[in-house]
């Protein structure tokens, strides 16, 4: 069995304006103080050095990520497309609430996001693409890196994909809220079956995060 321990990057300037990122990677979406601050202290609170790897988004705020939990461990690292947050097309950097009031048809209005429905209207990524290209990246790290244990530094949409596919693809995708920046979510893909277990979801250091 390969685990994986999916941590989302901290908080960005992007996050503070409830700006949709996507796959901006510009000033508006590296790590504020924050963000910095919250990933020191995931990495006072969670010793990574019990892995034997990390998997990273090659995006900057994640890249930044992954700097400051690996600066004891020294870990392995690999960066892979394929762990990309979603790209929201056209409205990628646009303000979510604006969004949500322009088209209500298409949002949650519990979570406050989009629904799959989003992607024809804004040319943006469908919600069972990133779920296709994560279960994919999981499966071929399985092959490649059976039993080991892998620490993931993705976005939030990302992990929930991978949490989507863990659990079977749901029919509807909003059961599952995005987690939290600087969170810890534990999936366990079995080699031998290709049975997925999720282990826990959205742990948190301190509840001030």
């Amino acid at each position: 069995m390969t685990d994986f321990y999916f941590v989302r990057h901290g908080q960005t300037s992007a996050n503070v304006a409830g700006l949709k990122q996507g796959t901006i990677n510009n000033d508006m979406t590296y790590l504020t103080e924050t963000g910095k601050k919250q990933a020191q202290t995931v990495h006072e609170q969670f010793d990574i050095s019990f892995a034997d790897r990390i998997a990273a988004s090659p995006l900057q705020r994640t890249k930044d990520t992954v700097k400051i939990l690996n600066q004891s461990a020294h870990l392995p690292i690999t960066y892979d497309k394929r762990l990309l947050e979603i790209s929201y097309g056209e409205w990628d950097g646009s303000k979510n609430a604006e969004l949500e009031d322009k088209y209500p048809d298409v949002f949650d209005h519990v979570l406050d996001d989009v629904l799959p429905s989003y992607a024809s209207i804004a040319h943006g990524e469908t919600f069972d693409h990133v779920i296709d290209r994560v279960d994919q990246f999981m499966s071929d790290m399985v092959k490649q890196y059976s039993n080991q244990r892998i620490v993931v530094v993705t976005h939030g949409f990302t992990i929930k994909a991978a949490v989507l596919a863990a659990l079977g693809r749901p029919k509807n995708p909003m059961v599952v809220e995005e987690p939290d920046n600087l969170s810890v979510t534990k999936v366990t893909l079995a080699s031998e079956t290709g049975t997925y277990y999720l282990r826990y979801y959205n742990r948190v250091v301190n509840s001030k995060f």
